[in-house]
């Protein structure tokens, strides 16, 4: 969860939340978005309203944000931030949200992120090594602090919105501290529909919408690839690993089981409820499970020996001992950080291509593993 949410956890539920009832002005048109459900957009007159609708998991609050373009008035709208354009220097708090800046060309507004070790993206560790991104560390007081010394024009932060109290201190030193929410999607393409929430904070909404639909369209021309698989095709997956004496796997309606089960695999544990990790017994995972041909999720180790050293118990399923496990861990940062983590779940195309790849090879002849690796012994 580090790689998802990291540990500037800047704010909580006792913000006061804004009338979403609000009436917008009739000249305001809603952008109708295809798969998030997590928030909505407005455009008026050089004007954007966007509303996050779920800014976390069971939140039952939503948060209104204004984004005004250079010389225009702010209307009369209560809003939780407002965002003046052009925005030249911004803080991000999750590596989930590095590659919009990337794919909207925007990297280089970057000023700060906490614990850079855990990026991955290249164009980002060139401005690292300029010294032109201030490591925000991981303590949140302090991070509070640097970010009002460094004056970003805005602050993205990720939320499990157990601990956002330090909210009110960026919003009293002039400073927009917006919530996105992309972690709750469940369809893998609502995650990345979000680049266009990071296009209206750089003014750049046209572009990330060409950037969604190229990503929408090459997700669409890999389950083209699939979709005359039959049934008796579809091989059994097995995901997820033991902590403790739990076994947590992806549950059902997670981003992970769908895009399992979209790729053209026979995920066993389909019928376990969850948009989350979903916690099982280690008897039940053997009896749905030890048969399964494929193990694709196995955390990040590094080969099946560092596996059983861990956990003996991992030895025993059929896809353990006939070498058909798969980790996401192909590709690092310079310090070790996961691009999976990262690029992933913006580009959830290349996660089913390489799904796909894995276990129906013949239907990719010439596509390459870009996030998994099949791990062997060393």
């Amino acid at each position: 969860m580090k790689y998802l949410s990291l540990s500037v956890i800047l704010f909580t539920s006792f913000w006061s939340c804004s009338p979403k009832s609000e009436r917008i002005e009739e000249d305001f048109e809603k952008i109708q978005l295809q798969y998030a459900k997590g928030f909505s957009l407005q455009k008026g007159d050089g004007v954007w309203v966007i509303d996050v609708l779920q800014p976390w998991t069971g939140a039952l609050e939503s948060f209104r944000y204004l984004v005004v373009e250079e010389g225009i008035q702010s209307p009369q709208i209560q809003a939780d931030a407002v965002v003046h354009l052009p925005a030249k220097k911004v803080i991000l708090t999750s590596t989930t949200h590095i590659p919009h800046l990337d794919l909207l060309g925007e990297t280089k507004s970057l000023i700060g992120f906490p614990n850079l070790d855990l990026i991955s993206s290249s164009t980002v560790w060139e401005q690292i090594e300029k010294g032109e991104i201030q490591d925000l560390g991981s303590a949140p007081s302090a991070n509070v602090e640097m970010i009002i010394d460094l004056q970003p024009d805005w602050v993205m932060i990720s939320t499990l919105g157990d601990d956002l109290k330090q909210v009110k201190v960026l919003e009293q030193a002039g400073i927009p501290a917006l919530i996105n929410g992309e972690y709750v999607e469940q369809h893998p393409l609502g995650r990345a529909e979000w680049i266009k929430f990071t296009g209206v904070l750089f003014g750049k909404y046209e572009e990330a919408e060409k950037v969604f639909r190229s990503i929408e369209n090459s997700y669409f021309s890999a389950l083209e690839s699939v979709k005359n698989l039959e049934a008796s095709s579809k091989p059994t997956v097995l995901s997820g690993v033991l902590y403790e004496d739990s076994w947590f796997a992806p549950g059902a309606d997670s981003w992970g089981a769908q895009i399992l089960n979209q790729a053209g695999g026979d995920y066993v544990f389909s019928d376990q409820d969850g948009t989350g990790s979903v916690p099982l017994s280690y008897e039940f995972v053997i009896d749905r499970a030890i048969e399964s041909e494929f193990w694709i999720g196995s955390a990040d180790f590094e080969s099946l020996e560092q596996m059983k050293e861990q956990e003996p118990r991992y030895r025993i399923f059929k896809a353990f001992q006939e070498g058909n496990v798969f980790t996401y861990s192909r590709k690092r940062g310079p310090r070790g950080g996961f691009e999976y983590f990262e690029l992933g779940y913006v580009r959830p195309d290349l996660v089913l291509k390489d799904l796909i790849k894995i276990l129906h090879p013949d239907l990719l002849p010439g596509y390459q593993l870009y996030f998994y690796q099949k791990l062997n012994e060393k």
